[in-house]
């Protein structure tokens, strides 16, 4: 049973699909402070809500037009920080992992791992051989004229 799991969990597809559920939040959190920082400023031409800060003020003497660059740069850096760290923390030693594992496995066995080219000139000699097995066996059966 725990064998299962570990095979589920080395296959790879857990681990990416946390990874992108991650990144998809980190990434989430930059078009959200984009929004807040250039979008809701540009409506704020019309009027609106102040927003001080870092960044750059479109009309002059009109907070509602400030450009707030701050909080873009800030999720840009924890978007870049979240992914270095998923990708030191999880994926490289993932890598590792399932370098270790593989190597182990194929030293277990005897045989080489053949290639996918090898597999498939097997399969086809297999059906090759079996049709002329069944040709021959349908003329032996077949009441001759």
């Amino acid at each position: 049973m725990l064998k299962g799991f570990k095979d589920f969990l080395m296959r790879g597809n857990v681990i990416d699909l946390a990874v992108a559920v991650v990144m998809g939040t980190a990434f989430t959190a930059i078009v959200s402070s984009v929004t807040k920082g250039v979008l809701e400023p540009l409506l704020a031409v019309l009027g609106g809500n102040s927003h001080l800060g870092f960044g750059v003020t479109l009309i002059a003497g009109k907070p509602a037009t400030f450009i707030a660059l701050g909080p873009i740069i800030g999720a840009a850096i924890d978007f870049v920080m979240v992914a270095a760290v998923l990708y030191f923390a999880l994926i490289l030693p993932m890598k590792t992992v399932q370098k270790r594992y593989l190597a182990r496995k194929g030293a277990d066995s005897d045989k080489p791992v053949p290639t996918d080219t090898e597999l498939l000139i097997e399969i086809r000699d297999l059906l090759a051989a079996q049709a002329a097995r069944e040709k021959e066996s349908a003329q032996i059966h077949s009441p001759s004229a």
